[in-house]
């Protein structure tokens, strides 16, 4: 590491004020922060509270994703082989989802960072480290053979539109991989619902869990489709990243033992959504509201969403109570959107983002209601 340091302190200067190279400072300085700790220090008193910056905040989470990735490239082989009726070792299921999800992976940042690094020369600022996340997330919900210009496209319009134009990272009002995966489904929506987008192999088709719930006329839905302990562990067609409900349980033990992710927001989710799934039980017009409660946990991208898109500390909301009713409306909305509207069967990535609009709004009026308690015990201790 002696010798990366050298090296970097001999070519800086080319990029400092006055150098050859001083338009792409911000660009030096990113991958600079990125490979050591910054040396800046504080001139003046600073109040520090832990050592935890931007950056290890992002690589934590992108740390915490690292099981559902594994898990997903694994599953996009074993679907390909099982659809096919072929047998195949674990390495080679392995090595055909590596095949089919790096390319994702190196789209998404290629095409995201370099968005950023040009806002940034631009406006003369430091490159954030916000996309770190965003550009991990994004490939891991989307469909396995999503064509590559389309996510490029998608990606592109979640960066500009959805970071850049409120003033970049920790400004924004949407989650910039949820917007992404939002644009793709209203832009694109034969490559990202039905039957024939996720299993990557020609001429396959197989409906998620989500897909056979809404089109399903038989009488026990939770009979034809996969078992619950199925769906927990993942093996199931679906987006990369969304299926095992237990990997992406790791991540979020993995979140919450280092405080990256809020439990409030997580838990009010699960109450939110056992609340409306025990609603339509009773009302139980149809298989899809006679469907156990617990069982939409499992199913889609509800898990992801909770663990991952829910929590982001930008878009979420701030407050304590207001935590707990975001995400139970979240929860609630997710589970009302998939069973009473067929056009959108994955309701969480609309629950979040309508969420999102109003979490600020949430926030305003839980301080508003705490000023107006403070004020009435003030007033009434000077009575």
């Amino acid at each position: 590491m002696n010798k990366l340091r050298d090296l970097v302190d001999k070519i800086k200067p080319h990029f400092s004020k006055g150098g050859k190279l001083e338009k792409l400072e911000s660009t030096f300085d990113a991958f600079e922060t990125f490979l050591f700790v910054p040396n800046t220090v504080a001139k003046t008193g600073s109040h520090i509270r832990d050592s935890i910056d931007l950056k290890r905040v992002m690589i934590l989470v992108v740390v915490a994703a690292i099981p559902a990735m594994f898990f997903g490239m694994w599953n996009i082989g074993f679907q390909h082989y099982s659809a096919l009726g072929k047998e195949a070792t674990f390495w080679t299921q392995m090595g055909y989802g590596a095949f089919k999800f790096i390319p994702l992976l190196v789209v998404s940042y290629v095409v995201g960072l370099g968005i950023e690094f040009a806002f940034a020369q631009s406006r003369g600022h430091e490159v954030n480290e916000g996309y770190l996340v965003s550009g991990f997330l994004i490939p891991l919900i989307v469909p396995p053979d999503l064509p590559l210009w389309m996510l490029a496209v998608s990606v592109a319009f979640a960066v500009i539109f959805g970071k850049e134009v409120f003033g970049g990272t920790g400004m924004n009002v949407f989650n910039p991989a949820l917007l992404s995966r939002a644009f793709l489904f209203f832009a694109y929506p034969s490559y990202m619902s039905g039957d024939k987008v996720w299993i990557a192999a020609d001429g396959v088709t197989q409906a998620t869990p989500l897909g056979t719930a809404l089109t399903y006329t038989g009488d026990n839905l939770s009979a034809d489709i996969p078992s619950f302990y199925d769906m927990f562990i993942g093996i199931m067609p679906g987006s990369v990243g969304e299926t095992s409900a237990l990997m992406i349980l790791i991540g979020a033990v993995i979140l919450l033992f280092t405080r990256m992710a809020s439990w409030r927001i997580m838990l009010s989710i699960l109450i939110g959504g056992y609340v409306m799934g025990w609603i339509f039980n009773m009302v139980g017009s149809n298989p899809y509201m006679d469907l156990p409660p617990h069982y939409h946990f499992v199913m889609g991208g509800f898990a992801f969403g909770m663990v991952f898109m829910a929590t982001d500390p930008v878009s979420a909301a701030q407050t304590n109570r207001g935590k707990w009713i975001y995400g139970f409306l979240i929860g609630f909305f997710a589970v009302l959107l998939r069973v009473v509207n067929p056009a959108y069967p994955e309701g969480m990535m609309l629950a979040i983002l309508l969420m999102n609009a109003f979490s600020s709004l949430i926030d305003y009026y839980v301080i508003e209601a705490n000023v107006k308690k403070r004020l009435k015990r003030l007033k009434l201790r000077k009575a």
